[in-house]
């Protein structure tokens, strides 16, 4: 794989198996002109397109980190899945499992010791918190304070963090630290999920998700890139596999609507 520039390129994250939204960000990346992708993690899970996505992610190499969806389908064994993963898991082949487990969690790109880099899906420590939302005891979800990114970040160097997991596209910059960026998801964008308590996350548009990074001296402009695509394929696959919220989801960008 060719060294990643670090001075132009995208961030993708949360996928899902949506392979037709997968192929318009990637469609949209190139009529840009950006060279570099990285890949933020949970590829596959879902009731979609898992081992079609599958082929277009190994076709086309990206540094890429594993998310805590992904780490479920190598780790749990198939009748202890969720139904989300469990599907995926069947359409999965065996090669696609094998370059699921060669992800690290986190990654790192730059030139050195604070001009990098750090790549992870959710927090650089662990892979199933929020970084930059919190879920209250209620279940009501909002903005991490600032404190509370601090801490989760954790002692790094590097200049700029990238992160998934909640499919909210957000930038935040830690006064004196790094830049946080979140791309949002390109192929789910709502969901409802019961860590650490119930709740639901969604972005209000169907639209698949990316963010363009370009540097700028020690810091990186970013701009969130909503490109819309035809759901209607992914939606009906989604109804096929009994998965009305999932269908909803990818045709409005809400769990109810």
């Amino acid at each position: 794989m060719p060294k990643p520039k670090t001075d132009h390129f995208a961030a993708i994250a949360d996928i899902h198996g949506n392979a037709d939204a997968l192929s318009a960000v990637l469609a949209d990346i190139d009529a840009r002109g950006i060279g570099t992708v990285v890949n933020l993690g949970d590829h596959f899970s879902g009731p979609l397109a898992a081992a079609e996505t599958a082929e277009i992610l190994l076709s086309r190499p990206m540094l890429s980190v594993r998310g805590n969806h992904d780490r479920y389908l190598i780790e749990h064994p198939p009748h202890q899945m969720h139904r989300s993963d469990a599907v995926a898991y069947r359409q999965l082949q065996p090669q696609h499992l094998d370059w699921l487990g060669s992800l690290p969690p986190t990654a790192a790109m730059g030139a050195g010791i604070g001009d990098g880099i750090l790549l992870c899906h959710a927090t650089p420590q662990d892979d199933q918190t929020y970084l930059l939302d919190e879920v209250r005891p209620d279940g009501s979800t909002g903005p991490r304070p600032l404190d509370g990114i601090r801490t989760l970040a954790g002692n790094t160097d590097a200049r700029l963090i990238l992160c998934g997991h909640t499919h909210l596209p957000r930038v935040v910059t830690l006064p004196g630290g790094p830049q946080i960026v979140n791309p949002g998801s390109v192929g789910l964008p709502a969901y409802d999920d019961d860590t650490p308590v119930a709740h639901v996350m969604q972005t209000g548009t169907p639209d698949a998700s990316y963010a363009e990074l370009v540097r700028c001296g020690d810091r990186w402009s970013v701009t969130i890139h909503s490109v819309p695509y035809d759901s209607a394929r992914m939606a009906a696959l989604a109804r096929d596999e009994n998965r009305e919220d999932w269908a909803t989801a990818l045709e409005t960008g809400w769990l109810a609507v």
